[in-house]
């Protein structure tokens, strides 16, 4: 089922690990192993999760890399479903 106009994960991160760690920005790049711009970029909304930074995120964070993945595909699938009157599609049905 569709959640209702998801979180983008890098907001999950930055309110439910960094906040209640104290963690900046720069010390939670530092401990996933990523550069502060790339870090920065995902609890911003502008990049999205990857496999590699959902692994990263399960490592740190004690949790599922499936977890992260499955939140970014919900909260793109929402974005995407925003936009469903706009896209030119013919139904293809088999009789």
């Amino acid at each position: 089922m569709l959640m209702y106009n998801p979180p983008h994960p890098g907001e999950v991160i930055k309110e439910l690990y960094l906040e209640p760690l104290e963690l900046s920005v720069t010390a939670a790049a530092k401990a996933l192993g990523v550069s502060r711009k790339t870090l920065s970029a995902v609890i911003n909304g502008h990049a999205g999760i990857s496999p590699e930074m959902a692994i990263r995120l399960s490592i740190a964070f004690n949790t599922s890399a499936e977890s992260w993945v499955n939140q970014q595909a919900q909260y793109e699938l929402w974005q995407a479903e925003q936009n469903r009157d706009k896209l030119k599609v013919e139904k293809l049905i088999i009789a």
